[in-house]
């Protein structure tokens, strides 16, 4: 078969296969439009998820006749002033969209600019352009597309229920409105309007936070921490959400370059990296991100949805989010998300049950003789502070039989224990359960999970010790020798010079065996046969031993896990004390190496709800 050109047509058709995916795709398209043209309003309708009626009206800069009939032509745009592809500082520049949508489907324009004394209308149906036609609309453009895919059928079988292509224009509005919350959107499908956002005035960030809030609930927005941060031209802005404050998936991610929003696996990356060791390995951080750099630095015409960007210097955008990302969290110290107040708020709180005893909110909480005997067999009288208490609390002791010092908490007490309300996380007054500390504090109380919050602490003072050269080791007075398989021994002594940088020294002792010989000091008592084999394992997930280098904060956060204190530990007020002290200055203290809360706070108003006395 010989060479031919396609007929303009087919192109249009074979264009639309690329931009026009589904409703949603052309919607993008259309909305992005109106944002070019100045719009600070922008109205949607759908019909049948859009497969059957799309509307899209602005009160943007609108067209002349001349500009419509231009704008339905392929590679048709007013955004590319210097025929530079690098040079873009609009969200629309393929030319393709209006004639691609006009080649399968049944499009109308109407618009009509500022100070005109009509509007005009102009047709296009499969790809047959008709002429323009006095209208009437006010300044701006409305955009109506019928029967979508009508004119390639075959498109129609790969589309989804209405339901799902409404969701998937939703979100579509979503992102584009945290991207420009200075615009009004809305969305009507019938009856309803699954989307009313006004614009918001003036503070840009209060503006994303607000707009932010409106999609994804006020405890996104009260929960929310200021991200800002600039690096060789490239500016970082925006909100994240604490690691307690996380969804199962990343479709709480929003990310923007220059205003367009992205989904680039650069960027998720970057995301993840940051939330590492605060967030579980199956949990999602929420962000809005906002990366403004020059446009010389980024291409974003590797895609035709233009849903993804490169950039010349991606090590540069990486470590940027990564370290802003981190400061933000590290600023946020205890703090946890208010959603962990209400999860406990309706745990603590039964079912009603039947009859006139569940009156009131307080008769109801006391009506549960489990849950009252629970709390009165779970209840354990603090100790009184002895001398081994204030050596654990405050400094290490010196070795002992076991040859390990007990782990450090604090610095030396203060003389006297001040009042509650000068520490965010108040003064314990007891243990429940020998796990978990209960503080009360100036409108409240909180209640800390001992493990985890001194997991957070020693894994933070072995980074810092890392940082600042290697960790300061103690010698064993029995040395401990862990039989495992040869692999795994073999992994272990592979890896010992970059153990011993975390001051763990370890050396083969024949087939399938290793001797342990020093401990970081900051671990204390530990289970060593435990952390070995914990370790041996994390070597065979990570392949070779060079990986090691790039691992050792998983490294560093399993040998923090083994070093805390365990729960079931009895505790006394100066080393609870002592460990919210620590907590209150150590960055990132609100979660654990793996992502759980250390702890949970409750307002005296929250707990007065409880017993119904509001």
């Amino acid at each position: 078969m010989s060479i031919r050109l396609l007929p303009p047509t087919l192109i249009n058709q074979i264009a639309a296969g690329e931009v026009v995916e589904r409703p949603a795709s052309a919607l993008k398209e259309l909305v992005e439009n109106a944002i070019d043209a100045g719009a600070r309003r922008i109205d949607v309708q759908m019909t049948d998820g859009g497969r059957a009626r799309l509307v899209v009206v602005d009160d943007g800069r609108g067209m002349t006749p001349d500009d419509m009939l231009l704008a339905v032509e392929r590679h048709a745009t007013s955004k590319l002033p210097s025929d530079d592809l690098l040079d873009i500082h609009s969200l629309g520049f393929r030319g393709e969209a209006l004639p691609a949508i006009g080649s399968v489907a049944r499009l109308t324009l109407t618009s009509r600019p500022p100070g005109a004394d009509s509007a005009w209308s102009l047709s296009v149906e499969g790809g047959h352009k008709g002429e323009p036609q006095p209208a009437s609309h006010p300044p701006g453009t409305r955009v109506e597309v019928r029967d979508l895919f009508y004119a390639t059928p075959a498109r129609l079988k790969f589309l989804k229920a209405p339901r799902t292509e409404m969701g998937h224009a939703i979100d579509v509005i979503h992102r584009l409105a945290l991207a420009h919350p200075h615009i009004g959107f809305t969305l009507t499908e019938g009856e309803r309007q699954p989307v009313r956002l006004a614009a918001t005035q003036g503070d840009l960030f209060r503006g994303r936070l607000s707009r932010l809030g409106a999609i994804l609930g006020r405890d996104v927005a009260d929960n929310a921490l200021p991200v800002e941060a600039e690096r060789e031209g490239h500016r970082l802005s925006g909100a994240i959400g604490l690691p307690t404050c996380n969804r199962a998936t990343n479709a709480g991610q929003y990310l923007f370059v220059n205003g367009r929003p992205v989904r680039d696996r650069l960027l998720h990356g970057a995301v993840r990296a940051a939330y590492a060791d605060v967030l579980p390995h199956d949990r999602h951080a929420v962000v809005a991100l906002y990366l403004d750099l020059p446009p010389d630095q980024v291409d974003v015409n590797v895609h035709p949805a233009k849903a993804e960007v490169r950039f010349r210097d991606a090590a540069l955008v990486r470590g940027l989010i990564v370290g802003a990302l981190r400061h933000a969290l590290a600023a946020a110290g205890p703090r946890s998300s208010t959603a962990m107040t209400a999860a406990t708020l309706d745990a603590l709180t039964p079912d009603p049950a039947p009859g006139p005893e569940s009156a009131s909110p307080g008769s109801r909480l006391l009506s549960g003789p489990s849950r009252s005997s629970s709390w009165r067999g779970g209840w354990t009288p603090p100790p009184p502070p002895s001398q081994s208490a204030l050596r654990f609390a405050y400094e290490a002791q010196t070795p002992a039989a076991s040859g390990v010092a007990e782990a450090p908490l604090l610095a030396p007490p203060p003389e006297a224990i001040p009042d509650a309300r000068e520490f965010p996380l108040g003064l314990a007054v007891g243990q429940i359960h020998a796990t978990y500390i209960v503080a009360q504090t100036q409108d409240g109380m909180v209640i800390v999970d001992q493990h985890a919050a001194h997991e957070r602490l020693v894994m933070e003072r072995m980074n810092a010790a890392l940082a600042e050269g290697e960790v300061k080791r103690q010698g064993l007075l029995l040395p401990e020798v862990i039989e495992l398989d040869e692999p795994s021994a073999e992994r272990l002594v592979a890896a010992a010079p970059d153990l011993a940088r975390l001051g763990l020294v370890l050396e083969g002792f024949g087939p399938g065996a290793v001797v342990v010989r020093e401990l970081p000091a900051l671990l204390g008592d530990t289970d060593v046969k435990g952390l070995v084999r914990d370790l041996a394992d994390g070597l065979a997930e990570w392949g070779t031993p060079q990986v090691l280098q790039d691992r050792l904060g998983d490294v560093v956060a399993t040998l923090a896990c083994h070093g805390s204190v365990r729960a079931g530990r009895r505790l006394g007020l100066a080393e609870m004390n002592a460990l919210l002290r620590a907590m209150e200055t150590t960055p990132r203290s609100g979660q654990c190496n793996h992502g759980r809360p250390t702890h949970v706070a409750l307002k005296l108003a929250d707990i007065e709800r409880l017993f119904g006395r509001r």
